[in-house]
Order: structure tokens, then sequence, then C-alpha cells
């Protein structure tokens, strides 16, 4: 494999340096001087370490955790020291890595994101629809900072918007699923947003076609499972907004 091939790779997986020296065992500096071509004839077993790190399959690093030792954790100062290029959530102290969304990742949020901003124009007025990236603090503590892909906040607004984010857990989440964030999403912030106070959890899998939705109002263990093929009701709305899928869908059957 290729330097060149390997950089198509690094921004497939939006692998950070610091994230592929942490898997490959290579040092941050020599990854660097790789890629940035001050090294151009690297060693043979670098090479390899990094060849083997592509090769394997994405879902082995899936959510990379970075978390301090001795049992230390990061705080939410950790998290606005980051480097404006490193994209991480927060989740009680150890941070994950958060991929650059894809085109199709960003018209899904942006289609869902247009028929809530619709539906609250046109009926509602009261609820404010926002999408990622925007920081939310989940817990209101110093150790958890999320990015979910859409939120709609409507509950004391005036307590939970802030300049920079959102101070508390919002109404309803949407997170649509990719490779690299469907364990932490489908468990870790799962557990998260159920105990932090969110009323709505909508988890969307353009793999397998499928929407499923968590109303923790109804104290319900198991999600209700959707298809995209019929609109479906947001319950948080008791039934006045129905999300349609079928721009969705043709987008992900092309």
């Amino acid at each position: 494999m290729t330097i060149d091939e390997m950089k198509q790779k690094k921004t497939e997986r939006g692998y950070s340096y610091s994230m592929m020296s942490e898997l490959s065992g290579i040092p941050l500096g020599t990854i660097q001087k790789i890629f940035s071509g001050e090294t151009t004839h690297p060693r043979y077993d670098t090479l390899m370490a990094l060849e083997k790190l592509f090769q394997d399959s994405p879902e082995l690093h899936e959510s990379y955790a970075y978390s301090t030792k001795h049992g230390e954790t990061f705080t939410i100062g950790d998290y606005y020291a980051l480097p404006e290029d490193q994209r991480r959530e927060l989740i009680d102290g150890t941070f994950y890595d958060m991929s650059a969304p894809t085109v199709l990742h960003q018209r899904i949020c942006g289609e869902i994101y247009r028929q809530f901003s619709n539906f609250i124009l046109e009926q509602d007025g009261h609820c404010l629809p926002l999408m990622s990236p925007l920081d939310v603090q989940l817990d209101r503590d110093n150790k958890t900072m999320v990015q979910p892909d859409m939120i709609v906040l409507c509950e004391n607004q005036d307590e939970k918007l802030c300049d920079w984010g959102i101070y508390g857990a919002p109404d309803f989440v949407l997170e649509v699923l990719s490779p690299s964030t469907k364990k932490k999403d489908c468990f870790k912030k799962l557990s998260k947003y159920a105990d932090a106070g969110v009323l709505e959890y909508w988890i969307l899998d353009p793999y397998q076609k499928k929407l499923l939705i968590y109303f923790f109002e109804e104290d319900v263990i198991y999600p209700k499972i959707c298809g995209l093929n019929q609109p479906v009701p947001v319950n948080i709305y008791h039934g006045k907004l129905f999300i349609d899928f079928d721009n969705i869908a043709s987008w992900l059957s092309s």
C-alpha cells in the first residue's frame, strides 16, 4: 500500500494522527513526518505496521476511546483544550473519536431536520431544532460533552440554551449510524440519553434501512423498529408530526 493510498484511507475513516499512533504503536512524530512528506523513505517495519492498521476492518477500532493512565479521567477543560482539527465526544471522562460525516449522512440529517423545522415554523413555534456540530453538556457535569446529529429542544430553553451549545438534556435526539459510531450510539449513548432525561431517541440505521425509536416517557426497554416505507410519528408531538422517509429511502437505494 502506498503512502497516497494510506492518506486516502485516513481520510475515509476519519483517523487523526494521534489515533493512528495509538492503534499502530508508531510514534506520533514519525507518522506526522511520513504523511507530511518530510520522511521520504520510511522504514519497512513502520510501513508494514501502518498498512496493517488500514487493512484491518474499521469496526475493530469503532468509536476509538482515549482514557488517561492510573484511573484518571478527562474533563470539560480537556475537551476545550483539544486542537481545532480533532473532533471527539467526551463521555464519562473518556474521549471517543468522531470521523467526519459523509455526504449521505449529512443529507439524511438535513432532510429530517428540514421536516422538523418546517413543522415547528408552521404549527408549533416553541421548540428549537438544531443540527451537529453542537456541544451538548448532557449531564451538566464536567465529564460528558456529546454532539448528537440532531436535537430538538422544547422545555426550559432559557435555562438550557447557551452561546456555546446546550446545557442539559434535549427533548428529542437523532443519531444516524455509521461504522465508526454504531456501538457507541446504540449502547453507551442510549443509556446516557435515557439517564439524562431525553424524552425520545431515534437511531437511524442507513445500512439496514431501519429506524429504532426509544420513547423513554413510556418506560419501555425495547425500541420500536420501523422501516422507511411509511411516515413515522414523532412521539413528543403526540401524532401531530410525521416524518416522511421517501427521499431518504431513494438515496439509500441509489
